[in-house]
């Protein structure tokens, strides 16, 4: 078997004694969301945000996120739920697909942001870029576990995890496309890039076209590097993964393109009501009569 330019042999737990392991890709991660947590908060203080609804709206995705990614893994991966649909509800069973669990927790956190009465389209500004921050770092911290290694490859990148593990992918040793550093690195090229666009500057943006922006290139980079995957393809060259990727990639852009049209509607029902609560001329049929 010929061996990986890029061969990577650590121990990926971190023994932090009585027992207790937790994995290198877990610290990372939760340290990443931290930091990006931190720094909505900042952004939020400067869009004169109330900080404090940041919580509610992070915590009401969750449930958002799980339904979207165990949604999306039935699609993916229909035979790991054979059982039935109660099997949907045991976490031992199966995964999460990370592109219906963003848009998932998107819905969810928006929910409950509008039940708050907090400006959504101005949060979905100033949570757009760490979002794609965090998806970016999350998916370069799964190389510290060996997960999300994609298709055999032998190339001067291609990449093998040695050693005992335990890692998070099949045949770890294989040299193979490093798909979730390619991901992670395209993800973050997107928010340096947006960054440097100044897109964020934009104040047509502040109404939610910048999260849709940022969630719909997103999902063309998965969908781009989903065919380096080690699923199989089911329509042309993309995984079932990457065709909800794509499937998002439409959805943002058409929602995008709907938004103006959506805002003049409302803008318009809302003056409507206004002008029922409160006519500017007294009722033909009650007005005194001269």
């Amino acid at each position: 078997m010929p061996i990986a330019v890029i061969a990577f042999d650590f121990d990926p737990l971190l023994r932090l004694g009585d027992g207790l392991v937790v994995r290198w890709q877990t610290v990372a991660l939760a340290a990443l969301v931290a930091a990006c947590l931190v720094v909505a908060g900042v952004l939020a203080r400067r869009a004169a945000l109330r900080p404090d609804d940041l919580l509610y709206i992070v915590v009401g995705a969750v449930p958002g996120a799980v339904i979207g990614g165990r949604l999306g893994q039935l699609v993916t991966v229909p035979e790991a739920f054979a059982a039935g649909p109660l099997s949907l509800l045991d976490p031992a069973i199966g995964g999460f697909e990370l592109g219906l669990a963003v848009v998932g927790g998107c819905l969810s956190g928006a929910y409950v942001g509008k039940l708050l009465g907090a400006p959504v389209g101005r949060w979905a500004h100033v949570l757009a870029l760490p979002l794609l921050a965090v998806l970016g770092g999350g998916k370069l911290a799964m190389a510290l576990g060996g997960s999300g290694q994609g298709s055999p490859l032998v190339a001067v990148w291609s990449t093998a995890y040695l050693g005992p593990g335990p890692w998070g992918s099949l045949v770890p040793e294989l040299p193979s496309h490093p798909a979730q550093l390619y991901e992670g690195i395209g993800t973050l090229v997107l928010v340096l890039l947006l960054i440097l666009g100044g897109v964020g500057e934009h104040s047509r943006a502040k109404q939610g076209r910048l999260l849709l922006l940022a969630i719909g290139a997103w999902a063309m980079v998965r969908a781009a590097v989903s065919i380096t995957w080690r699923d199989p393809a089911v329509l042309g060259p993309l995984p079932a993964g990457g065709v909800i990727a794509a499937g998002i990639v439409v959805g943002a852009a058409i929602t995008i393109a709907a938004l103006p049209h959506w805002t003049r509607w409302r803008a318009r029902v809302r003056a409507a009501r206004a002008g029922e609560d409160g006519p500017s001329w007294p009722d033909p049929e009650t007005r005194p009569q001269f």
